[in-house]
């Protein structure tokens, strides 16, 4: 993988648009990433993960979004990459999700993150996708790495790194597993735990189905189940109780045959006395009810005639009813025609008729054709003065047009007159407003320029006011420095100056450690007749790796120090130069002054502005009287000449409505008078065609009830009347009839019967002792059958409950051998077994296999930046207080092989854990690389760290980095400290300014 070219754009610390062209600074192999800390020196690398994988790493994942907050609002975040993986040349473009102003109204909206790749193909290039989940695919195909391994591969971050040297096993264990990705074998151990544990839960369930099941067996048969572990002695246990059981019950059978057969016996003489007994009770219940049936004979006889005259009755009975309703009908219509006549009676000029007249045919009819001619005469005069109901309707419509004219006009006078007198000021106003407008103008100017010169004064107050600032920072720097340079100089001497007293006292030294038998490391004698005294304050060893330790130090805060006077010399001459040479009280003036010719370009704009739009309004008003007052005077003259049409017309129509009411109050209420006097007429010739109707109807009605008692056989309606009987006195007569015969019917079948015949003539039998005898052999018969019913059933339970104990013995067995198979695999992954000799997991033995490599791979790099001194080992060993067993395999210790002694790695100074740790991070990045499929890294990056490292030792890691450079390797080395620049002449410098960081290539 090789990066070409990277833009940014409000992302970050980057406000604008950034562009790093990697091809240029890889040219010479090896570049530096330098500038201030906080600039954004980390930012160029986490726009190049955000492009590859859409998110940054470490905590800086955790914001909302990598926007930069010194961009513009509506300037979308955008990174751009263009790199050639594996052959293939691709360019990237991403952007974040971000909150973006709304086009239309205040306020913001989510603007959705955004993703394009595209390919280079015949020099054109071809868009891949638009899709994050296709992108990130097409990422991971092709580069093979995660996120955490392309930071750990690619960007080597030396913090994360001196972690790892110095961690414990647990913390080491957690960075193997994210970089190799190693989690499957833990999954494996988890699975066989797991596996493990519901095998032997299921074994346990069988198991104790089997002895639930035992138990039952005891307890149906009496007999306690064997003692011990061994479950399948249960088998031939269960086999013999149940064999036993059932030898018992086959012998209880012919016992219980004998008793059943007795009890039969039993029930059927009870059963033939008790049917002797009933037949000889109905044959003695039939005679007297025989007796009975007789003597009521005569009352039945009376009911059946009275129940024929009355069925007789029924047919004519309908007819007398309806003609005496008709003969009521009659008299009501009679009522109803003397009313209506009455009120009609000075309508038509005809007195009412009397009740003789009433059945007179004629008079009858010559009456109706008087009040119908009466009422059609009424109803022809009603529809024609109808005809006239518009006009009237027409006059009160000409009537409300006249009044609204009146008011109408009334209004335009007035408001004509109101307007000629408003529009007479107004010219001379618009005149005035135009002279204001005019002198407002004259004190405008182009706020754009008086703008740009308070941004410029403003930036030259803070970049003064920086300068003070910086200059005060530089001194207490600078003071920091010389006292760091002098504390470093004095720890050296003191560091020489132990070093030459102890190989001074060398002699003596190596003399404490003989002894009476011990040959001497000098000579290899073992006598030693004059061993060497030293002085009695001679430096021991741990005295001489404290002043080692003391002297790191010191040399590291001396680095430091240089670095941070350094920065604070390059910004304090940048803000030199922003600031133009004034100093802070000048600068304040400036920008106060340009403050103040805004504001008063500001006030100037605003006035021409109102002063714009009031003549604009004057202008109007002028224009508006006008043509209001021409608009007016034309209306007040169509009014006028609509009044005088609407007058004629209502002179005309009141004339034609006048002679058309006659002696009315109005039309409407003569046509009304005419309708109610038709509408009574009307009622009348009805009553009289009502009362002719219920007339005829009569005579219909009795001469079909003389037919009827008629055909009856009745003399007289009385005669039929005495005879009647309604329907529910008829049906129970019919019923009360039926039923006496059906008593004499069944008193003669029970007589006849020969079976009741035969009973009476035997004796009377002996029911309640046959009785006894049958309860006494139904209680024998029933304790036989409990008694056989009990070991049959007993036999039975226990012959299924032995077939269950076999079935589920059968089946516990191979789930036993499962677990027991299941829990010894899981144990040996697990370090639990006595097989497993280290005690060691199996996610831990590979995760050490790892680290093994990784090791070999540092050392190749540490033996050349450390000069030979240094050799990282692996251990298998556990760290002092470590009890799990996850951590063992992945020690690590520090041979130094100027004392020949391991080293805990937390017991390196500075300098030396760099070194330690870069060789370690280049290491693991080669076998991660390998473990990714070992594709070519062309670009690769070296974050912080060299800050620790004296003159010598910044020398050989040089080397290192300058032999990563093999095969057209391009490296990136990010770091602040002064002495790269000198050494490393291509350089990407990050500048820091307040509106945002700039990149700036060398």
């Amino acid at each position: 993988m090789r990066l070409h070219t990277l833009t940014v754009q409000a992302f970050g610390p980057f406000a604008g648009a950034e562009t790093v062209d990697f091809d240029r600074l890889g040219d010479g192999g090896l570049f530096l990433i330098h500038g201030p800390t906080g600039a954004g020196k980390t930012s160029v690398l986490d726009a190049v993960c955000f492009a590859l994988y859409g998110r940054v790493p470490g905590v800086r994942e955790a914001a909302k979004s990598p926007r930069s907050n010194h961009a513009a609002p509506g300037v979308a975040p955008r990174v751009e990459l263009e790199l050639t993986v594996r052959g293939r040349r691709l360019s990237i473009s991403r952007s974040p999700a971000w909150q973006r102003p709304k086009k239309r109204g205040t306020g913001t909206t989510e603007e959705k993150a955004k993703v394009v790749v595209s390919e280079l193909v015949d020099g054109r290039w071809r868009g891949l996708t638009n899709r994050p989940d296709e992108a990130g695919q097409i990422i991971d195909d092709l580069l093979g790495l995660s996120l955490a391994q392309f930071c750990q591969i690619v960007l080597l971050p030396q913090g994360e790194f001196a972690r790892f040297l110095r961690a414990d096993a647990k913390e080491r264990r957690a960075s193997l597993e994210r970089i190799f990705a190693t989690g499957v074998f833990a999954r494996v151990e988890d699975w066989l735990a797991d596996r493990a544990r519901s095998l032997g839960q299921a074994a346990a369930r069988a198991e104790e189905a089997v002895l639930r099941k035992a138990d039952a067996l005891a307890e149906v048969g009496s007999s306690p189940r064997p003692e011990g572990d061994d479950l399948d002695a249960l088998s031939p246990w269960a086999a013999e109780l149940a064999s036993v059981t059932a030898a018992t019950a086959c012998d209880t059978r012919p016992v219980v045959e004998e008793a059943v057969a007795a009890r039969e016996r039993a029930r059927r003489a009870v059963e033939e006395a008790r049917t002797l007994e009933d037949r000889r009770r109905r044959h003695a219940e039939a005679l007297r009810r025989q007796e009975e049936l007789a003597a009521r004979e005569p009352a039945c006889a009376a009911a059946r005639a009275e129940l024929a005259a009355a069925e007789r009755a029924a047919a004519a009975v309908p007819l007398l009813r309806t003609e005496e309703h008709r003969a009521t009908q009659v008299d009501k219509a009679d009522l109803e025609a003397a009313e209506r006549l009455a009120l009609v009676r000075e309508l038509a000029g005809d007195p009412p008729a009397g009740a003789e007249e009433a059945h007179d045919t004629e008079a009858a009819a010559r009456r109706r054709a008087v009040l119908a001619e009466a009422e059609r005469e009424r109803r022809d005069e009603a529809a024609r003065l109808e005809q006239l109901r518009g006009e009237a309707d027409r006059l009160g419509t000409v009537d409300a047009d006249l009044a609204a004219i009146d008011a109408r006009a009334r209004a335009a006078r007035q408001e004509l007159e109101e307007c000629r007198a408003g529009a007479a000021g107004l010219p001379e106003q618009r005149e005035r407003v135009a002279a204001e407008l005019e002198e407002a103008r004259r004190h405008t100017g182009s706020r754009e320029a008086a703008e740009a010169a308070l941004r410029l004064a403003r930036r030259q107050r803070e970049a003064a006011e920086a300068v003070v600032r910086l200059g005060a920072d530089l001194a207490r720097a600078e003071a920091e420095r010389v006292a760091a340079v002098d504390a470093a100089q004095a720890a050296v001497d003191r560091l020489l100056d132990v070093r030459r007293r102890r190989i001074e006292g060398m002699a003596a030294e190596l003399a404490d450690a003989l002894g009476p038998g011990r040959p001497c490391p000098v000579c290899g004698s073992a006598e030693h007749p004059a061993p060497a005294r030293g002085a009695a304050d001679r430096p021991s060893p741990a005295d001489e790796e404290r002043a080692q330790t003391a002297a790191d130090a010191a040399a590291a805060e001396r680095s430091r120090a240089e670095s941070a006077t350094a920065s604070l010399a390059e910004r304090l001459n940048a803000a030199r130069a922003d600031s133009g040479g004034v100093d802070e009280a000048q600068a304040r003036d400036l920008e106060e002054r340009r403050r103040g010719e805004l504001a008063r370009l500001d006030a100037a704009a605003a006035e021409v502005e109102r002063l714009t739009a009031r003549l604009a309004r004057t202008e109007a008003a002028v224009e508006a009287a006008r043509a209001r007052e021409a608009e007016l005077a034309a209306d007040l003259a169509a009014l006028a000449e609509r009044r005088a049409g609407r007058a004629e017309e209502r002179e005309r129509l009141a004339g034609l409505l006048d002679a058309a009411r006659g002696d009315d109050s109005d039309l409407a209420a003569r046509i009304a008078r005419l309708i109610g006097e038709a509408d009574l007429l009307g009622e009348a010739v009805a009553a009289l065609d009502r009362r002719a109707a219920a007339a005829e109807e009569l005579a219909t009605a009795a001469r079909e009830a003389r037919r009827a008692v008629a055909e009856a056989g009745f003399a007289d309606a009385v005669e039929v009347w005495a005879a009647e009987r309604g329907e529910e006195e008829r049906r129970r007569l019919r019923a009360d009839i039926r039923a006496h015969e059906d008593r004499v019917v069944a008193v003669a079948a029970v007589l006849a019967d020969p079976e009741v015949a035969a009973a009476a003539a035997l004796p009377e039998p002996d029911t309640a002792g046959l009785a006894a005898a049958a309860r006494h052999a139904e209680a024998a018969a029933e304790a036989a059958l409990t008694w056989r019913d009990r070991f049959e059933q007993r036999a039975r339970r226990l012959a299924d409950l032995r077939a269950d104990l076999d079935r589920l013995l059968a089946d516990s067995r191979p789930a036993r051998r499962r677990h027991t198979t299941a829990d010894g695999l899981a144990r040996l992954v697990a370090g639990t077994s006595a097989d497993n000799r280290e005690s060691v997991r199996l996610s831990a033995y590979v995760l050490a296999a790892r680290l093994e490599q990784v090791v070999a791979a540092a050392n190749d790099r540490l033996r050349t930046m450390a000069n030979g001194r240094y050799e990282l080992k692996h251990t298998v060993d556990k760290a002092a207080g470590d009890r799990s067993r996850s951590g063992g395999g992945l020690g690590l210790r520090v041979l130094d092989a100027w004392t020949g002694q391991e080293r805990d790695p937390a017991t390196l100074s500075g300098g030396e854990t760099f070194v330690g740790s870069l060789a370690l991070a280049l290491g693991l990045g080669d076998v991660a690389a390998q473990e990714a499929g070992g594709g070519d890294i062309g670009t690769l990056f070296v974050d912080e760290g060299f800050g620790t490292l004296d003159e010598d030792t910044l020398e050989e890691v040089m080397e290192v980095l300058d032999g990563l450079r093999d095969g057209g390797r391009a490296v990136g080395v990010v770091s602040h400290v002064a002495d790269l620049r000198t050494r490393i002449t291509t350089r990407l410098q990050v500048i820091k300014t307040p509106t945002g960081s700039r990149l700036r290539q060398t």
